[in-house]
């Protein structure tokens, strides 16, 4: 048996090409091709059938890549994150995920490791796929890796976070309503000393509005309410845990809680807060962004303002779709409201 037969090929010793399916069925490559692309759209029955039998008999599988390039359209969509650790950007994968299945296309992931250097040759990584368009969940700090996005002429759709001044389609949660409903119920539970703990702001946009929508809040109710702010750096749990002493003890009498600005900082923060020996509700509060699967699970529970993490993916996908078919549009800013899971840690024991 010729090792460049079609059965040798099966057995492993070669890929299968389109030209061994040609010469099974007794037709020309083109003819194959033109049955793979088009499901045998003209072609006789005669030739239809032969080709069929070839490519079950032989076991030929096409590449949907090579299929996708020669139609001039790769069916991908290209997703940086800046953290695939971070409990939001997995929530957000899953619902840009299940957009892109009904809609045709796959996702490829580009994880940054919350390092913005990396920002760039993401583009570049994932524009060598020959991806159609970007999704964009990054620190937002790396203006040139947009340029590089508006080079290719490729469409990008940002979440979660603003870079600089860029005019792109922004999709994510409406942060001053999302703030000022966490910090309302805080006010609401009796707490009258608040620390707004947020991991390094570094000029992520997200962050920065958080925490200017927190300040703006305590201003408006100078004489019921105090607050100040705190950027936990990573792995320095001593500060975190003289900041939360120090706010228990500027509150003196008075109930203090810590407003989260997401579910990595409300767990370093229960870990402290372990640490300190004291207990969630009754000596301090804890509200904190994100609703992980794990939040009912922590002391008494939680409290936590949930993301429309599926609804953000679902519609940034959708905006990047648009964008592909050619619909002409200013950029939007779709802001989605969050939602209010009162739990345990807030409620005053």
């Amino acid at each position: 048996m010729p090792p460049s037969s079609p059965t040798a090929r099966r057995a492993g010793t070669a890929a299968l090409t389109i030209q061994d399916v040609a010469n099974h069925a007794g037709v020309s490559k083109a003819t194959v091709s033109r049955f793979l692309n088009r499901g045998g759209e003209q072609l006789s029955a005669d030739i239809e059938a032969r080709v069929s039998a070839a490519v079950r008999e032989l076991g030929y599988s096409p590449s949907p890549m090579a299929q996708a390039l020669k139609r001039g359209k790769s069916r991908l969509i290209g997703l940086v994150v800046a953290d695939v650790s971070n409990s939001f950007s997995v929530a957000v994968l899953r619902g840009a995920e299940k957009a892109c299945r009904e809609a045709g296309y796959m996702v490829m992931l580009f994880n940054l490791g919350n390092d913005h250097v990396l920002e760039r040759e993401a583009i570049r990584a994932l524009s060598s796929y020959q991806v159609e368009g970007f999704i964009l969940h990054t620190l937002g700090n790396d203006a040139a890796a947009l340029a590089d996005a508006a080079r290719l002429h490729k469409p990008v759709v940002l979440i979660d976070r603003r870079s600089g001044d860029a005019q792109l389609d922004l999709v994510g949660l409406d942060n001053d309503a999302a703030v000022r409903m966490a910090a309302e119920h805080l006010v609401e539970a009796d707490y009258r000393q608040l620390l707004f703990a947020t991991e390094p702001m570094k000029g992520v946009g997200s962050r920065e509005q958080r925490a200017r929508t927190f300040r703006s809040f305590v201003a408006e109710r100078p004489d019921m309410l105090a607050g100040s702010t705190f950027e936990a750096q990573p792995g320095d749990d001593a500060a975190l845990d003289a900041a939360l002493r120090a706010l228990r003890r500027d509150a003196g009498a008075k109930p203090c809680a810590v407003l989260a600005a997401n579910a990595v900082i409300a767990l370093r923060v229960v870990a402290a807060v372990a640490r300190l020996g004291w207990t969630l509700g009754r000596d301090i509060g804890l509200l904190g962004f994100d609703d992980p699967e794990w939040a009912p699970l922590v002391g008494p529970g939680l409290s936590a303002i949930s993301q429309p993490t599926d609804d953000i993916g679902r519609f940034a996908i959708n905006c990047l779709l648009e964008r592909l078919r050619g619909i002409t549009l200013p950029p939007r800013q779709i802001l989605l409201p969050g939602t209010l899971n009162v739990r345990g840690s807030t409620r005053r024991s």
